[in-house]
């Protein structure tokens, strides 16, 4: 399903691939995927791709693309409900594809990333997974606009879990109202956990 702000159409059931491919090249220098796939476009395209398959199966789960006029997407997101964990066939297929199609040492940062983390939302809180623009769109607004709309969709009463390993990035979010929860290292990475607490009930 497809709606237009400005010179921006969002659509917000895309398929992964479509997913995969935006994310791929809005990551391309974003310090954690570098880290675990390398410089390799190929090989951030199938990491994008096994993950964004498997987090596509969750109940609930929402995907966004933004396109501008051309047609062609120019930001992504992800988003996973609250307590969502994929199951363990689901877990082992993401694992088998990862290990095939960008080797072990990707299949190895990722577990390493996830476990070090501990991406443990808070209760009720929905997980932001993934958010990004790609390079030729950047400093057009479609981050703010796509993050605007993901803040928008989530419900009322829950909050917005995160984490990023770019200091870039952790202002912005601060910026849309997302606190410092912790932070952790893992290799060269500094990783921010954030979160965005649900809005307050309305006085009766």
């Amino acid at each position: 399903m497809a709606d237009t702000t400005g010179p921006w159409e969002t659509d917000t059931s895309p398929p992964p691939h479509i997913c995969a491919r935006t994310l791929a090249g809005a990551f391309a220098r974003e310090p954690a995927v570098s880290w675990i796939c390398g410089s390799s476009a190929a090989v951030r395209h199938h990491w994008f791709t096994a993950v964004l398959t498997t987090q596509a199966a969750l109940p609930g789960a929402r995907s966004y693309t933004l396109a501008g006029p051309g047609g062609r997407p120019a930001a992504a997101a992800v988003l996973t409900p609250p307590a969502a964990t994929p199951p363990p066939a689901a877990r082992a297929r993401w694992a088998a594809r990862t290990l095939a199609r960008c080797g072990p040492r990707a299949l190895g940062r990722t577990l390493r990333y996830l476990h070090s983390t501990g991406a443990r939302a808070p209760g009720g809180a929905w997980t932001l997974e993934f958010i990004g623009v790609v390079p030729a769109a950047t400093g057009r607004g479609a981050g703010r606009l796509l993050l605007d709309r993901v803040i928008a969709d989530t419900p009322a009463t829950a909050g917005i879990f995160l984490t990023t390993a770019d200091p870039g990035n952790a202002t912005l979010y601060r910026h849309f109202g997302f606190g410092t929860l912790r932070r952790t290292t893992t290799g060269p990475l500094t990783v921010t956990a954030m979160h965005r607490p649900p809005a307050p009930p309305r006085a009766r």
